[in-house]
């Protein structure tokens, strides 16, 4: 017997994330269809207009909101973010700096130091029992 291999598809919801774009802020035939993982891997070798464009300039998902101003998901929470941003708005809140920025931004810096020493001690150790 032959087995048939069906296309893996996924919620454009999935695809969004996937892609790094805000779904509602992506065309309305993206939206309400389903995306083959040939779909995806296509718009991210060869991403249509609407996506590089979303991509530049925003709106962007939280996730990427939080990677651009260097805190943590929680952090833009904690500082009131809880909408997506255009590139110009966050660059907006880089330019003004407000207090909480500053220090989540150096909260997510002490847990990235962190990480490192932790990762670094957790390599010495396995070193050490090789």
């Amino acid at each position: 017997m032959k087995s048939h291999a069906t296309a893996q598809t996924m919620k454009p919801a999935t695809a969004a994330k996937k892609l790094g774009v805000y779904l509602p802020a992506t065309p309305a035939e993206f939206q309400e269809g389903v995306v083959s993982r040939a779909e995806l891997n296509e718009l991210q070798v060869n991403p249509p207009e609407w996506l590089r464009t979303l991509r530049e300039t925003g709106p962007h998902p939280r996730p990427v909101v939080a990677a651009k101003l260097g805190v943590s998901i929680a952090g833009l929470a904690r500082g009131g973010v809880t909408e997506a941003l255009t590139t110009e708005q966050i660059d907006a809140l880089k330019d003004a700096a407000p207090e909480w920025l500053t220090k989540e931004r150096a909260t997510q810096a002490e847990v990235r130091k962190e990480t490192a020493r932790i990762k670094k001690r957790d390599a010495e150790r396995a070193a050490a029992e090789d």
